[in-house]
């Protein structure tokens, strides 16, 4: 006698939807782990059942490759998607990276951003166009940092997406 296992489309969708929930944890997890990752790079994923596409920016290619690497190794991940760009090697970046961190975090009502290990504000900068990613508490820090970005010399344009936390 042979039984075949089914489950209903409500029971898949929980077990899915709970599997996709491990994958997103996970994800998440192994992507703040990278130790090449810092304040100048920003990394995004979404995760659609089994498949995960990874975005963002990064200054290091080695960041790239190695998110993709972690994130195949995962269990219950069928297929990634690397979109991740890798921004242009320069040292005038580089050089105004440096300004932009201290004029951001340096600024009084922005240190508390510069505490713990991943930094809350993210400094991205591509030819010398300055892109604000990550969470603040207020919209005055939104504002503040987006001013202070906008102070550095050498600075093109400076987009600000810095998003308010709800809680």
């Amino acid at each position: 006698m042979i039984f075949i296992a089914t489950l209903s489309l409500a029971a898949q969708d929980r077990v899915s939807a709970k599997a996709e929930e491990r994958i997103l944890r996970e994800v998440h997890h192994e992507l703040v782990m990278l130790p090449y990752l810092t304040v100048f790079d920003n990394l995004t994923y979404e995760v659609h059942g089994y498949d995960v596409t990874l975005m963002g920016q990064v200054t290091n290619p080695v960041l790239k490759s190695g998110a993709e690497n972690v994130v195949k190794r995962i269990e219950g991940v069928e297929k990634v998607d690397n979109r991740i760009e890798v921004l242009p090697l320069s040292p005038l970046d580089d050089g105004l990276r440096i300004k932009l961190y201290r004029a951001i975090y340096g600024f009084s009502s922005l240190q508390r951003y510069a505490m713990g290990v991943q930094q809350s504000i993210r400094i991205l900068v591509k030819n010398g166009n300055v892109t604000l990613e990550g969470v603040v508490d207020s919209e005055m820090d939104k504002n503040v940092a987006g001013v202070q970005a906008h102070t550095v010399p050498g600075t093109f344009s400076v987009t600000n997406n810095l998003r308010v936390n709800k809680s």
